[in-house]
């Protein structure tokens, strides 16, 4: 039995990026339909080494598509009691890009609309006077 990559690995693997369709699509699509859909919708390549996430209309049911060496893997996962609870995504965006946390909590059913991360550090961009000043220390 083939599983999805655990976190640990896509996480290692920095060549991984992962996809999500903001719009609903028919889960009866299969493997060809979906490839279409990461072309047209995501405006990937779905030979590329990525994972490509679509929703159901209700959101009750995940498909994950994903190129592997010789053909594709297509995961599916339907929620009995109660739907997944996507990230919030900007007016108009068609897609937004995951990170494999981030995909491991819609996946076990975390609401990320509600969670907020933590400030962090942010690296500030160096400005031409920023290098004067250390030219003239």
């Amino acid at each position: 039995m083939i599983g999805l990559p655990s976190l640990r690995t896509l996480d290692r693997t920095q060549g991984t990026r992962i996809w999500l369709a903001v719009e609903a699509t028919g889960m009866r699509c299969g493997f060809d339909r979906l490839a279409e859909r990461v072309r047209a919708v995501i405006g990937q390549n779905p030979l590329s080494d990525g994972l490509f996430i679509f929703r159901s209309r209700r959101s009750g049911r995940l498909k994950i598509l994903t190129w592997d060496r010789d053909g594709f893997v297509l995961w599916c996962k339907r929620l009995e009691a109660r739907v997944f609870k996507l990230p919030r995504v900007k007016d108009g965006a068609r897609s937004v890009e995951l990170r494999a946390s981030e995909l491991a909590m819609i996946l076990d059913g975390i609401d990320m609309t509600k969670l907020k991360r933590a400030p962090g550090y942010e690296r500030r961009a160096r400005t031409r006077q920023d290098n004067e000043e250390k030219v003239a220390v």
